[in-house]
């Protein structure tokens, strides 16, 4: 049995995901594993996978380069009406929501759904050092 079950499902030198990475490693006590064949940035929980698949009318649609994220709860109602948003399997009833990203994105409003999904999951202490 390997520890990586899941096939990979990310090109390791796509430039979209160096872009989350220097965002997601940027915070602090931040850290990268592979999970389920994806790249994945946590503390001590995950705050951002990047790719998911989200569920529709029974097919798998695969959003391979996309951030997935938990995001503030005083914006998620209004994230959950833009269009661009998307819920992802297995992670949308805890209230992650997926961004398709590309080349053209919006870096500004990534970096600040990265950093609020980081300061829902980290440990108080380090949400506390961001803001000090």
């Amino acid at each position: 049995m390997s520890d990586h079950p899941h096939p990979p499902m990310f090109e390791p030198g796509d430039p979209l995901l160096a872009r989350v990475r220097a965002i997601a490693l940027a915070l602090p006590e931040a850290a990268e594993k592979i999970s389920h064949g994806r790249p994945t940035f946590f503390v001590k929980k995950v705050f951002c996978y990047f790719g998911g698949s989200e569920r529709i009318d029974g097919e798998w649609v695969r959003h391979d380069e996309a951030v997935l994220v938990l995001p503030d709860p005083a914006d998620e109602a209004a994230l959950r009406q833009d269009r661009r948003y998307w819920v992802p399997a297995y992670l949308g009833p805890a209230g992650w929501l997926g961004l398709d990203i590309a080349d053209a994105a919006d870096w500004d409003e990534i970096a600040e759904l990265i950093d609020a999904s980081y300061r829902r999951t980290a440990p108080v202490r380090l949400v506390r050092g961001l803001d000090a």
